[in-house]
């Protein structure tokens, strides 16, 4: 079987950190996140710095391409994935190191708060260009 690598796409506070601690069956598989970048790894304490965005999603990549060029057989991405260049270098990788992708959004169906303090208006506008691609 082709090893995976399985994109968590959504809004802020819709569950994805959640669904991807279930789903990286207690740490087995690596979860990669640009949220990563902005999180202090002693304290755990989350800060956001928009000029920085950039090197948050090169990080991501980065370490995205490290798990693979190692050839683990599961790899989690825990990311808003709203747009499509966010997603693209992700398939770029998958079809470079022959791994097999999949997208899966989750929804905010649990009336979840973000932990980013992202306002009501900001989720509303990434969600009006929120695209689900049909192929």
């Amino acid at each position: 079987m082709k090893p995976s690598i399985i994109l968590l796409r959504g809004l802020p506070g819709s569950g994805k950190t959640t669904l991807s601690k279930v789903l990286n069956e207690e740490g087995k598989w690596p979860v990669f996140s640009v949220d990563d970048y902005f999180t202090d790894k002693n304290t755990e304490v989350y800060k956001f710095d928009h000029k920085s965005n950039h090197l948050a999603y090169e990080s991501c990549l980065h370490n995205t391409e490290l798990a693979m060029k190692q050839g683990i057989s599961k790899i989690f991405i825990d990311n808003t994935l709203t747009l499509e260049w966010e997603i693209e270098p992700y398939f770029k990788l998958a079809t470079k190191y022959q791994y097999k992708i999949f997208v899966i959004t989750v929804e905010n169906r649990h009336q979840g708060q973000n932990r980013h303090q992202v306002t009501h208006e900001q989720i509303q506008k990434m969600a009006q260009k929120y695209k689900v691609v049909l192929y």
